[in-house]
């Protein structure tokens, strides 16, 4: 499945490159995430913990930059998670662009993912509205680290750390759902 997602940041794009680059300042920033281990300049291993409703899944994933390109400020990453306790996998491709907008920096996100076991249940919509609202928040995370202090990006980096509950998550995705539902009906 593809998703598309796209932010803001209020910081030069020669900045918010310097962050992008720093995985390991980066990965915090990530919903549910921890980075567990920096392998080389770019491997790095971390754990992942997400809450769907019911299904409470964590994953060991392997982190991998696979391509950088300065002069177009374009990072390509690979991400290889296998659920701890042997309940699926995830893989995903995440290219990341950076242009000038609006005095800052618009960041570009499209990621390649696969998903098997319980995560696969759920439909391309209900993945597509978490990833979005999981992408709000690690936006956030990484405007307080390019524009706050060193205490609030810290406590912004706290909050992303938490698990992420899908229950909220997915019932604001299931009421758009309906929404997107009754608005192709209306179109008829």
């Amino acid at each position: 499945m593809r998703l598309e997602n796209s932010f803001e940041v209020p910081a030069p794009p020669e900045t918010a490159w310097d962050l992008l680059l720093d995985v390991p300042r980066v990965v915090p920033c990530m919903p549910g995430a921890e980075l567990t281990e920096v392998v080389d300049d770019s491997n790095w291993k971390a754990k992942v913990a997400v809450k769907l409703g019911p299904v409470a899944l964590t994953f060991a994933t392997d982190v991998k930059r696979e391509q950088v390109d300065e002069a177009g400020r374009r990072v390509t990453l690979s991400a290889d998670g296998r659920e701890m306790r042997g309940r699926g996998a995830a893989r995903a491709t995440v290219e990341s662009s950076l242009t000038s907008a609006n005095g800052g920096t618009r960041v570009d996100i499209v990621t390649d993912l696969s998903l098997t076991g319980p995560a696969a249940q759920y439909g391309r919509g209900m993945v597509a509205d978490v990833s979005s609202q999981l992408i709000g928040r690690f936006a956030d995370c990484l405007k307080a680290q390019l524009e706050e202090s060193p205490e609030e990006a810290r406590e912004a980096v706290e909050q992303a750390e938490k698990p992420v509950s899908g229950l909220r998550l997915g019932i604001a995705a299931f009421f758009r759902s309906i929404g997107r539902f009754f608005r192709r009906l209306g179109g008829r």
